[in-house]
């Protein structure tokens, strides 16, 4: 499946309801959906996990979505060619200085 592939997906599985309850409340159940992948990571769970990192993904995509944005062309245009900054990969930027 593509970026783009899921991100459909998502939109015909949560856009609805989503977009009903608008950006800003849906971007708060996101930050709520990564507090809970960072209590997976802490806690170690395979299982656990990989539903997190699955659940923070649909979030995203549903948020792109009802801004308007495809992750595939935005991720594309940004990283496409490497490290936006240095062009690097893997990046060589100074790693005091590099961050996303």
């Amino acid at each position: 499946m593509t970026v783009r592939e899921f991100q459909r997906l998502i939109e015909r599985i949560y856009y609805d309801r989503d977009s009903g309850r608008g950006l800003e409340a849906t971007f708060m159940w996101f930050v709520e959906e990564v507090g809970e992948l960072s209590r997976a990571l802490r806690r170690g769970r395979r299982e656990e996990l990989e539903g997190e990192f699955a659940d923070v993904a649909a979030w995203l995509f549903t948020l792109a979505s009802i801004a308007e944005v495809d992750l595939e062309a935005v991720v594309a245009a940004k990283y496409g060619q490497g490290c936006p900054k240095c062009g690097g990969t893997p990046c060589r930027c100074d790693r005091s200085k590099a961050g996303t």
